[in-house]
């Protein structure tokens, strides 16, 4: 960083807090950062939280981020930043897009809602100032570095094409039990959504849609088994981008064996209804608690034939556990899910693009060697 920049947060929920304290840890020249949300109160214990836990001078301003109107401070506010992290949910990406675009900021988001993502798309195409989507883990980071992944096998064996790119992510905990064999690290409805929805793909070399948890399988990462299944939102852009270069292209959810039975059987009461999103939401809440000490699984890999006809591949794998940041520990789904949204804003801000930058569309070698993504992936590249 060569400059102080003036950074929004919107929202100030665990990933918002996580983002803000990295920020603020990780920066030789931490910037004057903006907390907005809804309620003043937790913005303001947001604000309260980072300044415990770090033991450099810093700068931050709260303010409230109405729905329904724009104060004169959130104006003042708009008017002076450079940049909107929005960390609030899906549903509001959009609103956090136009408001950006309005005041000329540059913006990143996390979610993996298609829907909103694609209205955002259309509304910033032709934008002055660079818009960054779908930045968290997945989507984001894993299709980065899949991307990487495919880049590197094309140029090693001499080919353009390959068989198949997989991308795998597990937020989990670090034990199960019975029945459901999990317990929350994040949003249960972003859960539910992601088991209801359908799954962007390639198959046969072009992108289409498959039903969400309709192709399972088991997997050995680092000597454990895991479950993995479709489920909708963390290919990002990938299925368009590299659907005439891969034969099969899919993301799948990792979970522990025997949790996708246990959603099958909650599924078989109500699947052919209107509201099985929130319905399954409601019946994991009732059983499946949620639990402070996770850890995330991601796995990589690229595989085809090279120049000569022999069968290749590619792989990369981590595990990522809770991680002291300043004086606070942070859960893994917090610091995997800031450290690429903070990358992405960073790369927007010295880079200054204009415009819809898609998680393809990002130089993925400089950007998975980033200080942040460092800072909590270690080397993955």
């Amino acid at each position: 960083m060569t400059r102080q920049y003036d950074i929004i947060i919107a929202g100030a929920g665990g990933i918002a807090r996580a983002a803000g304290l990295m920020l603020m840890e990780f920066s030789d020249i931490p910037p004057r950062l903006y907390i907005g949300n809804r309620s003043l109160i937790n913005a303001d214990k947001m604000a309260k939280w980072i300044t415990e836990g770090i033991s450099k001078s810093i700068q931050i301003e709260t303010f409230e981020l109405r729905d329904d109107e724009i104060s004169e401070k959130t104006g003042r506010i708009l008017k002076k930043a450079d940049i909107l992290l929005d960390c609030l949910p899906g549903s509001l990406a959009p609103k956090m897009a136009r408001l950006a675009r309005e005041y000329g900021l540059h913006y990143a988001n996390l979610t993996e809602y298609v829907a909103e993502t694609d209205e955002i798309i259309e509304m910033a195409r032709d934008a002055d100032t660079g818009f960054v989507l779908q930045t968290g883990l997945a989507p984001g980071l894993i299709d980065v570095l899949g991307h990487y992944l495919f880049q590197q096998f094309c140029e090693v064996y001499q080919v353009t094409k390959a068989d198949k790119l997989e991308l795998k992510v597990g937020a989990l905990t670090r034990h199960a039990v019975a029945p459901h064999y999990y317990g929350f690290t994040w949003s249960p409805v972003g859960v539910a959504t992601e088991y209801l929805k359908e799954a962007i793909v390639v198959r046969d070399f072009k992108e289409t849609k498959l039903r969400a948890l309709s192709e399972r399988a088991k997997i050995i990462i680092d000597g454990i088994t895991y479950e993995e299944d479709l489920t909708s939102g963390g290919a990002a852009d990938l299925p368009k981008s590299l659907e005439n270069k891969l034969r099969s292209l899919d993301y799948k959810t990792l979970r522990f064996p025997g949790h996708y039975a246990w959603v099958d059987s909650q599924l078989s009461s109500f699947k052919n209804t209107a509201e099985a999103i929130s319905s399954l939401q409601s019946k994991m809440e009732e059983v499946i608690p949620h639990i402070e000490e996770d850890q995330i699984v991601l796995y990589a890999s690229v595989e085809g034939k090279d120049a000569k006809g022999t069968l290749r591949k590619l792989e990369i794998s981590r595990t990522i556990l809770p991680q002291k940041v300043g004086k606070h520990l942070l859960r893994a789904i917090q610091t995997t899910t800031a450290a690429p949204l903070l990358q992405s804003a960073f790369y927007l801000l010295e880079n200054a693009p204009r415009g819809i930058i898609l998680q393809s569309q990002l130089p993925a070698a400089q950007f998975l060697k980033g200080h942040f993504n460092t800072e909590v992936y270690g080397k993955l590249v």
